[in-house]
């Protein structure tokens, strides 16, 4: 009985700390879960409406049309070329990053002479602005007098003319963006070496593996939630990308190396049809959505698996 009296003396406080603790909770989260339904979750629903109008920015109210310009996107020629460029781009700047980065950031991981400065300097690209990555590339991929120039000409051939030719435009905006991104990944994949364990490491050279070996068999296995973790944040920023295309190339020429993300921009600031911009951006975000998925799918499969 004295048990029972104390415990309900004990429940009213015990829920006035509760409602205390929850009030406390909403007022600190309130302010970045209004910022994230304000700036992120809104624009992404009103935007997937927009998709359903026409509209130029000039009449007062878009008109509904249903799905008429998705319509007109997948039987738009041009829109599969688009689609193409998107998971070209996407693709090789993820998978050339993180090769890179992982390579790099083992020979970081090494103890060479200078290792500071080289870090400093792998991580510099990230740092520039796009537009910037793009100006700089534009000088070396210049044929006449670019660093390009010189390089192919220790062969004996020309420089193609990277920016201004639809073989070769989709491949100069994914070497400078992979470039930029290199130097993040680079940094996350050193650090993350540092923090593998060592006497694994140690075990591995008294059996014989060096060099090669121990980064396929026991740096990459190691460091599969960072590629993880890398590759769904480059999709994401890959598949984003802008600036650099617009200071390289303008997604020319042609469509040759226009991507998703520059397919809305000419849509919506230079044709002024925002109705097609936000249905090719509303397909953006599926995509992304159903590849991010997938990632997260196979990573929690994996997980389980060497669990």
């Amino acid at each position: 009985m004295r048990a029972r009296t104390e415990q309900r003396r004990r429940s009213p406080q015990r829920r006035r700390r509760t409602r205390r603790d929850a009030a406390l909770f909403l007022a600190l989260v309130a302010p970045n879960l209004v910022a994230i339904l304000v700036f992120s979750y809104y624009p992404s629903l009103y935007n997937i409406g927009l998709s359903f109008t026409e509209w130029d920015f000039v009449e007062p109210t878009p008109e509904w049309v249903g799905l008429e310009n998705y319509q007109d996107l997948f039987t738009d020629p041009a829109f599969g070329q688009v689609l193409l460029n998107t998971l070209i781009f996407t693709g090789v700047s993820v998978v050339g990053s993180i090769i890179g980065g992982i390579l790099l950031g083992s020979l970081l991981a090494t103890k060479l002479p200078l290792t500071g400065f080289a870090q400093t300097m792998a991580f510099a690209p990230h740092m520039l602005p796009g537009a910037a990555v793009g100006t700089l590339w534009l000088f070396i991929f210049d044929p006449n007098y670019g660093l390009s120039r010189w390089l192919f000409s220790l062969v004996g051939a020309s420089s193609p003319a990277w920016t201004t030719t639809s073989d070769w435009s989709l491949w100069a905006i994914t070497i400078a963006y992979t470039w930029q991104r290199l130097g993040f990944v680079t940094v996350i994949c050193y650090t993350a070496i540092l923090d593998l364990p060592r006497d694994i490491y140690e075990a591995a050279a008294l059996d014989g593996a060096h060099g090669w070996t121990l980064l396929r068999h026991m740096t990459l296995p190691l460091l599969s939630p960072i590629t993880f973790f890398l590759s769904i944040t480059g999709v994401i920023s890959a598949a984003q990308a802008f600036d650099i295309i617009s200071i390289m190339t303008g997604g020319g020429p042609g469509n040759s190396s226009s991507t998703l993300s520059w397919m809305v921009y000419e849509e919506a600031f230079q044709k002024f049809d925002i109705g097609s911009a936000s249905a090719a951006a509303t397909i953006l975000l599926v995509i992304l959505l159903i590849l991010t998925f997938v990632q997260v799918r196979v990573g929690e499969k994996k997980v389980n698996y060497d669990s």
